[in-house]
């Protein structure tokens, strides 16, 4: 086991350079490759500073965000979705401290202390990184793993509000903590999410699908199947996006996603009520010619949109399916189109591009309609995770890269158009 102090060197020494090309400098860089360095040094410091340099065990972390491709909105209706990790993470030096408290500071935010001897979900944790600590901690002792405390020093470079689900990050990131220090590494990354996801509903409050977790645990593109969200049908999709000749880009619109709990909410209550005339709790159940035949009674008994919302679960449910098959077969042009395809249906009949309590603001459709005129007929764009404000995605040619993205922080602002890789490792140990 090296101490922190060893683990310092190391990484100073070049040591760990494969293992953060393969995470950080996905573009091939020396730059990426310097950078990915000397934040791992960084971080490791800070630990060093807050916990000791001899502290044994120490070992650095990484929980990475998360993109969703295809399947928007079909995760809770037991659909089928595509989603890939990201060069973007959540990264931690983490050493045993032999106590039964774990001990995190996250960069920018005040430290947190849990006690493993009271796992009970806390009223007053609910939304806090401390819920989502506690629940996967839970989970894992629930499992019949003794657990024991450590401490970390943690830091993000997932975007804050853009749809690449920093929460499932964290919990990757802990549940790899804890997989490393009490578990023996049996934990596996689809257990990971499960776990992930867990921690959110029954801690931290919020009743999410598990891509968000399968997207960050498990790595590269990944098609998941949700017909049984228990034991959900989990598939890499090894296609190598470097090659295609287009940029992923994530593009922030800078509108908040405060007080959008209702819009995300009715999109669930209108494809349930749709799925309740049938006597089914979700539509995946529901054979799409049974639905398309009871059309007329589905329109007076639950409303237009809420037909329209069911009508774009059964086609991109597929299309998820098929951008898979076209990745798979190499075919990058039919991907394309598919991706553009969905997000055609997230505008029309999904309807989640903006906000009917507020809509003045309408920042996804004006960066869509942008970004349509900037691509002019090439690559791909559709609003990104959950909508109504936030990010939208695009497939950027890369011999139109610098247009986009000056065409885009043009319109939103600088530093607005990221530019991401699809990383091909989930959640794991960066170095020991």
């Amino acid at each position: 086991m090296s101490t922190c102090s060893q683990l310092i060197h190391t990484l100073k020494s070049g040591g760990c350079d494969p293992a953060l090309a393969a995470l950080y400098a996905l573009d091939g860089t020396a730059r990426r490759l310097d950078e990915a360095r000397a934040r791992c040094v960084r971080t490791a410091e800070a630990f060093a500073s807050r916990y000791g340099a001899d502290a044994q065990g120490a070992a650095l972390f990484s929980g990475p965000g998360r993109t969703e491709i295809g399947g928007n909105h079909t995760d809770h209706q037991h659909g089928r979705v595509l989603c890939a990790s990201v060069d973007l993470d959540m990264l931690a030096c983490a050493a045993p401290n032999g106590l039964d408290v774990v001990r995190i500071q996250s960069e920018g935010y005040p430290a947190l202390e849990i006690s493993l001897s009271d796992l009970a979900p806390k009223k007053e944790e609910e939304n806090t990184s401390a819920a989502l600590v506690r629940g996967v901690a839970a989970k894992i002792k629930e499992m019949g793993y003794s657990l024991s405390g450590f401490d970390a020093c943690a830091n993000s470079t997932v975007l804050s509000g853009s749809g690449l689900s920093s929460s499932a990050a964290y919990e990757t990131l802990v549940g790899n903590i804890f997989n490393h220090f009490c578990c023996g590494g049996q934990l596996d990354p689809v257990t990971i999410a499960k776990i992930g996801q867990y921690a959110e509903n029954v801690y931290f409050g919020k009743p999410c699908g598990l891509m968000d977790q399968m997207g960050s645990s498990v790595g590269a593109c990944v098609a998941i199947d949700f017909n049984d969200p228990a034991s959900p049908i989990v598939e890499r999709v090894d296609y190598d996006f470097t090659r295609s000749g287009h940029t992923l880009c994530i593009v922030d619109t800078r509108s908040s996603h405060g007080d959008l709990t209702d819009d995300y909410a009715a999109v669930t209550r209108e494809m349930g009520a749709v799925s309740a005339h049938f006597g089914k709790a979700v539509l995946r159940d529901v054979p799409e010619a049974s639905f398309r035949a009871a059309l007329p009674a589905l329109r007076r008994e639950c409303g237009d949109r809420a037909v329209l919302r069911a009508l774009h679960f059964y086609d991109d449910d597929r299309r998820a399916a098929q951008e898979a098959q076209a990745l798979k077969a190499g075919d990058f042009t039919r991907f394309l189109a598919l991706v553009n395809a969905s997000g055609l249906s997230s505008s029309l009949h999904l309807q989640n591009t903006w906000s009917t309590a507020d809509p003045k603001q309408q920042a996804i459709p004006l960066a869509l309609a942008v970004a349509a005129e900037l691509l002019d007929g090439t690559g791909a764009a559709r609003v990104h995770g959950g909508g109504f404000a936030g990010t939208i995605q695009a497939f950027v040619p890369n011999g139109r890269l610098n247009t986009f993205q000056s065409g885009m922080e043009a319109l939103l602002g600088a530093g607005t158009c990221h530019i991401l890789h699809i990383r091909p490792q989930g959640g794991c140990v960066v170095a020991e």
